[in-house]
């Protein structure tokens, strides 16, 4: 509703880049409408789940959207997964229907018994088949009529489920409502300050959270541009935001030290990202991060695809964090740092990150398929996050560990995040 209303209102204004390609918000939707058309065709309906093996990319963008303009449930597969991984992720969606692209067929064909689909969607030129499936391809949904199809999901239904990474365990299905993404994208409004003519960038891979609040979503709520490009290099990341005119950057873990690390260049701050979401950044790095490459405004936040703005942290010379804050609570989070009895631990002492919301659809629903998990986390009507971090006199929340991880040595507690950052 929200991309045929913005469709409707500005339909010449860019939404979304893709290298030299370009889609006005009318022309997206008009492409998204005939991406829901030919999944329509396939028999999906709403509340129907179409799985997705699929890089960043803008048909992955547009197929999402189809799917949301059906009411049906995209699921993204992680794109690095081979053999049991990939077979077990593929398996437990339950989809009649892949959408993959086609350098991924290879791999698909390696798993292919027992696997529920009964059409594959191929994105690119097919050179392998999957045999007992009907193979169709992509390029064939957007020569179809762009008819807006008739609206079937409300704000509370699933718009989608994203695999954890499965560090502690099987990966488990987040499912996330439609208001989910809008809420979080509206956060990430007020966060990185938009306004009237800035651009997003986004290098991140499409099958996690961070790509799609930190750039497809909260761009099409208001109003604006992205740039999206397939992967994450630190020899051209300044370059492409360059090209695509980018005022907002979004880094995660790494990308940001690799980013640090390479080569100086005369033109580092040469550069039109104003803001930039660097999440984590070492508490050193800041300022020189700031000062070498021209940004105005450092962000950071802590969440997870269950909740995904709980806290956040601001570097803009307005409000003076302390050093390593994480952040404080976001707008419409309650954050309570509790015991394993589940009672709050006194100020100064380190507690599980228990989160809840004033607003409904605003935190995961829930693990797919997996009610147990679910129960485990919501317990005594709090979401628990499975991470630890301690909270000051001022209300400022610092990041301990996930609570599998801490080390106990010699009757203390001691952080294996805290050890990696000494180490790096």
């Amino acid at each position: 509703n929200i991309l045929r209303r913005q469709a409707e209102e500005i339909p010449d204004a860019t939404y979304m880049m893709s290298g030299e390609q370009r889609w006005s918000f009318g022309q997206f939707n008009a492409v998204a409408n005939s991406y829901a058309n030919g999944l329509r065709g396939l028999g999906l309906a709403s509340g129907d789940r179409v799985a997705m093996l699929m890089g960043t990319s803008p048909e992955c963008v547009f197929t999402s959207l189809g799917c949301s303009k059906l009411g049906a449930t995209w699921i993204p597969t992680n794109t690095d997964y081979r053999g049991p991984w990939l077979k077990s992720g593929l398996q437990d969606s339950r989809a009649r229907v892949l959408v993959a692209d086609a350098e991924m067929l290879p791999r698909l064909a390696e798993v292919a018994s027992d696997l529920p689909f009964e059409f594959i969607v191929t994105n690119g030129r097919r050179e392998v088949d999957i045999p007992g499936v009907t193979m169709i391809d992509l390029a064939e949904f957007a020569g179809l009529a762009p008819v807006e199809p008739e609206p079937s999901a409300r704000f509370c239904d699933t718009a989608a489920v994203l695999w954890t990474s499965g560090t502690t365990g099987k990966p488990k299905g987040v499912m996330q409502s439609h208001n989910v993404w809008i809420s979080a994208s509206e956060h990430a409004i007020g966060n990185f300050q938009l306004r009237e003519g800035d651009v997003l960038y986004c290098c991140l891979p499409t099958y996690n959270s961070a790509a799609w609040i930190s750039a497809v979503y909260p761009s099409l709520i208001a109003g604006i541009s992205f740039g999206l490009d397939p992967r994450f290099s630190p020899k051209t990341y300044w370059d492409r935001t360059r090209f695509y005119g980018a005022t907002h950057s979004f880094t995660l873990g790494a990308m940001t030290i690799f980013l640090w690390q390479a080569p100086p260049r005369p033109d580092d701050r040469d550069n039109p990202v104003r803001v930039a979401s660097t999440i984590p950044i070492p508490e050193a790095l800041i300022e020189p991060f700031k000062q070498r490459f021209g940004i105005e405004v450092i962000m950071q936040a802590y969440g997870q695809s269950e909740a995904l703005t709980v806290l956040r942290r601001r570097d803009d010379g307005v409000i003076k964090f302390k050093p390593n804050a994480t952040g404080v609570p976001a707008p419409g989070f309650e954050v309570r740092l509790l015991d394993d009895d589940d009672v709050e631990v006194p100020v100064g002492e380190v507690g599980q990150i228990c989160v809840r919301s004033d607003q409904p659809y605003t935190l995961s629903t829930g693990y797919f398929d997996n009610p147990e998990a679910t129960l485990a986390s919501r317990r005594n009507l709090w979401y628990h996050t499975g991470d630890l971090a301690r909270k000051d006199e001022d209300g400022q929340f610092f990041f301990f560990d996930r609570k599998a991880d801490y080390i106990r040595y010699k009757g203390r507690s001691v952080s294996s995040f805290a050890i990696e950052a000494a180490v790096n």
